[in-house]
């Protein structure tokens, strides 16, 4: 799975906020320069974020945005959400958003093959990206980890996930 630009882009955005927390406001004009982020680009991203409540701006010479709500209250599940749609990999393991799989020849059964692993690829990715908290990427110093359990290998409740075993 693959996030957009739009997401990305956010996240830089919001981490960025996060660092200034409770100092003030950010000019968009900096951020978008600090992140490399286009300015067009960056106040569309800007502007679904403050209608979701994440993020308020303040008009005028000394304008800026800020983040409203505490870095620990809001998780990169929801960031993602609110730019990219759902986590979940097709639509009928949705839990923001689900929709009945018209064409599927399996819709009308009890089982779904797919729809199985899908839901755990949905669960696993949903797990890790409402786990962490901005406070956690814009001050990875002051929480819990952020690495797995061992050089190339990711680890998802207590499981690994991919790459080798060290040790």
């Amino acid at each position: 799975m693959r996030f957009s630009k739009k997401s990305e882009y956010g996240l830089r955005a919001m981490i960025e906020l996060t660092q200034e927390y409770g100092r003030g406001l950010v000019q968009r004009k900096v951020l978008a320069e600090r992140q490399h982020i286009p300015l067009g680009f960056l106040e569309t991203i800007l502007l679904s974020l403050k209608n979701a409540g994440l993020i308020g701006s303040r008009r005028g010479m000394n304008g800026g945005v800020f983040l409203i709500k505490p870095p620990q209250e809001v998780t990169l599940g929801q960031i993602i959400r609110i730019l990219d749609g759902p986590l979940a990999p097709i639509a009928c393991v949705s839990q923001t958003a689900y929709q009945k799989c018209e064409d599927c020849p399996h819709a009308e059964t009890a089982t779904c093959p797919i729809q199985r692993i899908m839901l755990d690829v949905r669960n696993a990715i949903t797990s890790v990206l409402d786990h962490y908290s901005l406070k956690d990427f814009a001050f990875p110093n002051k929480g819990r980890q952020l690495k797995g359990k061992g050089r190339d290998s990711r680890w998802i409740g207590g499981r690994r996930i991919g790459g080798r075993r060290i040790g």
